[in-house]
């Protein structure tokens, strides 16, 4: 097992239609820490995201992705890459054609050969870590907002990843919903230890989950650390982001809530 980052990314560039978005973001993500990029909306949290998956190429600088410099893969060559990620979707990305079962098992048919009742075993138990036993059968039409997300993450957890990137994972749910989510992550991190890179601009579920936090701003990490660190940083883009939003939820440790 590597010993270095699982995740890291050197003096990364991105820009569209000659427009910069990512001017030289650098950081490195330990094996089983929860590292959370926090911004404003535009900051290009999801373009950093995007690149350690491989749906965006680097304009310039390197992205290094369980221990494999997958910066210049071609396509075909993220397959194995891919298969040790799990990826929760900003809006779950669910198929509303299928049935729950199915889109919680359609990477467990596209990665691997198992009998269908070992499908249905393994989709059992991720439905059942994420609290949504007996909801198999239905469809994503008849899933709250809240629910929805948890069959996306129930999915991420399929074949049993060692990375789970979460995009904007709070976005569009009630305060319950969000902080059900927010347990969801600390849950299988503790259960599965897995790394986790979360982006969000909400403050709530950064400081409820992670271990380590990098403040994207101007394209750029302008400053990371702690919860601690960065809740008594004295960093002006740290305290101006801190002080114009609220960050009312602790680390969670144990206990949760029962919203859907």
């Amino acid at each position: 097992m590597s010993e270095g980052p699982v995740v890291e990314l050197r003096d990364l560039r991105k820009g569209f239609r000659g427009t910069p978005v990512l001017r030289g973001v650098d950081l490195a993500i330990a094996r089983g820490e929860t590292f959370t990029i926090l911004g404003g909306s535009g900051s290009g949290k999801s373009v950093c995201l995007k690149h350690m998956i491989g749906l965006l190429r680097a304009d310039a600088g390197r992205v290094s992705v369980l221990g494999t410099d997958v910066t210049r893969l071609e396509e075909h060559e993220w397959v194995p890459i891919r298969r040790r990620c799990g990826v929760v979707f900003q809006g779950a990305a669910l198929f509303d054609s299928l049935s729950v079962l199915e889109n919680v098992a359609y990477p467990l048919r596209e990665h691997l050969r198992s009998s269908e009742d070992e499908i249905r075993a393994r989709v059992d138990q991720c439905l059942e870590a994420v609290g949504l036993e007996g909801t198999a059968a239905m469809l994503p039409a008849e899933l709250s907002g809240g629910m929805r997300k948890r069959v996306g993450v129930a999915r991420a957890i399929a074949l049993e990843p060692e990375l789970v990137l979460y995009d904007e994972p709070t976005t569009g749910l009630d305060p319950a919903n969000a902080r059900r989510i927010a347990e969801l992550i600390v849950e299988l991190k503790q259960r599965l230890h897995v790394t986790s890179v979360v982006v969000t601009h909400d403050l709530d579920l950064c400081f409820a989950v992670s271990d380590r936090v990098g403040l994207l701003k101007g394209g750029r990490i302008a400053a990371s650390g702690t919860v601690a660190e960065m809740r008594s940083s004295s960093h002006p883009d740290v305290r101006a982001f801190l002080e114009g939003t609220h960050g009312e939820l602790e680390p969670i440790r144990k206990g949760k809530t029962d919203g859907r």
